[in-house]
């Protein structure tokens, strides 16, 4: 297809054509006296390749000539120029004054896309694009977790311009895709089913090959600036694009529009990825350790994080858990690989459970191990009480009895004299802290220590008398269940006090 080059531009002597491809040709003539020209092609979203050449006709084609008579006839063309690529391109050269038209060529290998000629007799510069400043980049100022900020080099065109002009604007669009190589480009990607309607009535004029002067698809370039979504847009060339989404990817394009041409000049576009949100600190658990986790600020949304590898091919485990608390609402999540495996309330009482390699976040006292490979929880007894005989306590002594299991395990028993205000008030205060386990205590408060078993659960009762006590004192017992491997098991603390006399 030929089609003729003649668009006038609001600065006259300029003239456009605005162009659906795959593959279009076009033609021009200059007049007889014009000493210089400059065509400038600029590609819309795909890579094009464009040709101008000069073609001298052996006839001097009459004035009602058509465009198939000139193309048709015998002559000669010279080549004088070609590019490749999806950026604005021009060609300024001094007329061939052999010439008897012009012909640009354009071609878009991928698919069918749209690109703009500007065509400028005479010499200077054609003033029809915004000018970019030696360094065309957009530069990136500071990066946070939903904002970036961005600056850029400032165009001479606004900077030449008296402040109350309001030719030009900078327009900074954002995307999660790419960058884009021009205005026209990034408005392609909003208007998508637009173009493909567009595309479909390019098809049926490329039917026809050479259409009449009215029919010709050539079209005035419009000034669609209006519907640009400009995260900033002014004469300020410094921008910040909050409400970003945490740990994304964004691309920031900058452009400078001639509102009076309709025209507009690419930056070229950075990117940038907004930080993650602040992640809580994971702290490894060794084998076997015992570890104390302390919120200071007690929040509802209080958390801590804690990893745990178990050793040998089994990677299994069995976490421990206790809270040492009174009544505070505490739980713990177990997950591997980011699933959650399991979420349990903790409270005084002990609870196990059983890891095949985890993530867990607690808020407990705990322990993790992998030594203890034997599926399922160990043996716990059925009631943490103590129980003291009134009958049998005596004013040196006091007889104690509580649950044991099943296994053979030791029972190791503690005891602290009260002071007169503690036994009088008998609250709280004066009990032991559930967490507070045999390794806190004095060895001056270790009373004694025995083995006991029983295989029926319902008769595993044990007692001990404990003496060497003084007469009229309240003491505070506590029995801890001392296992092989893991926390040990405290009973709620018991308060007795020795009879005054005898």
């Amino acid at each position: 297809m030929l089609s003729l080059l003649t668009c006038p531009m609001k600065n006259e002597p300029k003239s456009c054509g605005y162009l659906f491809l795959p593959v279009h040709r076009l033609y021009f003539t200059l007049k007889k006296k014009t000493s210089a020209m400059s065509v400038t092609v600029s590609p819309c979203s795909l890579p094009i390749e464009w040709s101008l050449a000069a073609r001298t006709l052996k006839d001097k084609p009459t004035k009602k000539s058509t465009p198939e008579v000139w193309w048709r006839g015998p002559g000669t063309e010279e080549k004088i120029h070609s590019f490749t690529g999806d950026t604005v391109d021009t060609y300024n050269s001094p007329s061939h004054l052999s010439a008897s038209v012009y012909v640009v060529r354009l071609r878009s290998k991928q698919q069918s896309t749209r690109a703009t000629v500007f065509l400028q007799e005479g010499q200077g510069p054609s003033g029809i694009f915004p000018r970019l400043p030696a360094d065309p980049r957009v530069h990136t100022l500071g990066v946070g977790m939903t904002s970036v900020t961005l600056s850029w080099q400032p165009s001479s065109s606004i900077t030449s311009l008296p402040k109350a002009k309001n030719d030009y604007d900078y327009c900074l669009l954002v995307n999660s895709l790419q960058n884009y190589p021009s205005l026209c480009a990034a408005q392609k990607r909003e208007r998508g089913e637009k173009d493909q309607s567009q595309g479909k009535k390019e098809k049926k004029r490329q039917a026809t090959p050479w259409p009449i002067l009215k029919e010709w698809w050539w079209e005035q370039w419009e000034n669609d600036f209006d519907n640009l979504q400009c995260v900033c847009q002014g004469t300020e060339n410094v921008c910040t694009v909050s409400e970003l989404l945490p740990d994304t990817s964004y691309y920031f394009d900058v452009f400078v529009l001639d509102k009076v041409n309709g025209t507009s000049a690419a930056y070229k576009g950075a990117s940038a990825r907004t930080h993650e949100e602040a992640r809580a600190a994971v702290v490894p658990l060794r084998e076997g350790e015992l570890r104390w986790v302390t919120f200071q600020d007690g929040g509802s949304d209080s958390q801590q994080y804690f990893s745990f590898r178990p050793r040998g091919w089994q990677q299994s485990g069995l976490l421990t858990l206790q809270s040492c608390g009174g009544g505070e609402k505490m739980k713990v999540t177990v997950s591997s690989k980011g699933q959650v495996l399991t979420t349990q309330g903790v409270e005084t009482e002990l609870i196990h459970i059983w890891l095949q390699g985890t993530a867990l976040k607690a808020s407990v006292k705990m322990q993790v191990s992998s030594a203890y490979h034997r599926r399922g929880v160990p043996s716990l007894p059925s009631t943490l009480q103590i129980k003291s005989f009134n009958r049998l306590r005596g004013c040196n002594s006091v007889t104690l009895a509580w649950m044991g299991t099943e296994e053979r395990s030791l029972y190791c028993v503690y005891h602290r004299k009260l002071s007169g205000f503690d036994a009088e008030t008998g609250g709280a205060s004066a009990l032991t802290a559930p967490c507070l386990g045999p390794e806190s205590r004095s060895d001056t408060e270790r009373v004694l220590c025995k083995y006991f078993q029983e295989l029926n659960p319902r008769r595993a009762v044990t007692t001990a008398v404990i003496g060497g006590l003084e007469p009229g004192v309240a003491y505070v017992f506590d029995v801890y269940l001392m296992r092989r491997w893991g926390i040990p098991i405290k009973y709620a603390s018991k308060m007795v006090k020795t009879r005054k006399e005898c």
